[in-house]
């Protein structure tokens, strides 16, 4: 398959252009040819020197990762950014990137996936960011008990060894549950006025404590990363569809 044809699909299922003027990240294709043929797919949540180059190794033709490497351009290609970009191209490996558009994607997104794996129901987007969202909202077929909660995202998923943070000012049961992936706390206040019980995001900032203590919301900070291989995940299948090989390659951080 036409590496353009791939991008192309990519672009329409996840609305790349919708997201233009909401996200810092160049999303879309931002290293590579459009006029080249594809047989192999690497996904990563990172785009970063190990991934990089374990896509080399797994001989891909392109990486489809979350995390890109252009967030409002460059000013100079030298240091860090050199040693990413040169094994790309030395290599003619393509890069896809897509932030924003994937976590706000209500099938495939990484909010989605957080919310398939703690059984929401009734789900409506959440997370407002201008026109668009980045999260979703759900309400549990069973009411979790605080504790029942955070075990299951620990227990599913990937930390890296690093335990799940609990601030516990919530009620007893959580029921109505907000998603906002890698760092959302930004999105706390709307979670209280949504009438959520538990916001779950990947990280936290200091004044995300005293918050959710005064609003009596749960808050569990699960992990920038654990939290957003579903996207990436997502999508991997989605392309596996199509005809291409595919490989997920997991670099946990534990952040």
């Amino acid at each position: 398959m036409e590496l353009s044809s791939v991008v192309a699909r990519l672009d329409e299922e996840l609305r790349t252009a919708d997201y233009a003027d909401l996200d810092a990240s160049a999303n879309g294709l931002q290293v590579g040819p459009e006029d080249r043929d594809l047989e192999r797919v690497a996904f990563a949540v990172d785009g970063v020197r190990e991934t990089i180059d374990r896509a080399v190794e797994a001989d891909a033709g392109l990486l489809v990762v979350h995390h890109g490497l252009s967030w409002g351009g460059f000013d100079r290609v030298t240091g860090r950014t050199y040693d990413r970009i040169a094994p790309l191209i030395e290599n003619d490996l393509a890069l896809y990137v897509s932030h924003l558009p994937l976590d706000g994607h209500q099938q495939l997104g990484n909010a989605a996936g957080v919310a398939d794996l703690l059984g929401l129901e009734d789900r409506a987007p959440f997370g407002e960011l201008g026109p668009e969202y980045v999260g979703q909202r759900g309400t549990a077929a069973d009411p979790y008990a605080p504790d029942g909660l955070r075990d299951r995202l620990a227990t599913n998923l990937e930390t890296g060894g690093q335990p799940v943070r609990h601030l516990d000012f919530g009620p007893d049961e959580i029921e109505d549950v907000a998603v906002v992936t890698g760092s959302g706390v930004d999105w706390l206040d709307e979670a209280v006025d949504a009438g959520a019980d538990a916001l779950v995001t990947g990280e936290g900032k200091g004044n995300a404590y005293h918050e959710a203590r005064e609003a009596g919301l749960h808050v569990f900070l699960a992990g920038h990363y654990a939290t957003e291989t579903f996207g990436v995940r997502s999508l991997q299948d989605r392309v596996a569809e199509w005809g291409l090989e595919t490989a997920f390659l997991d670099v946990p951080t534990g952040l």
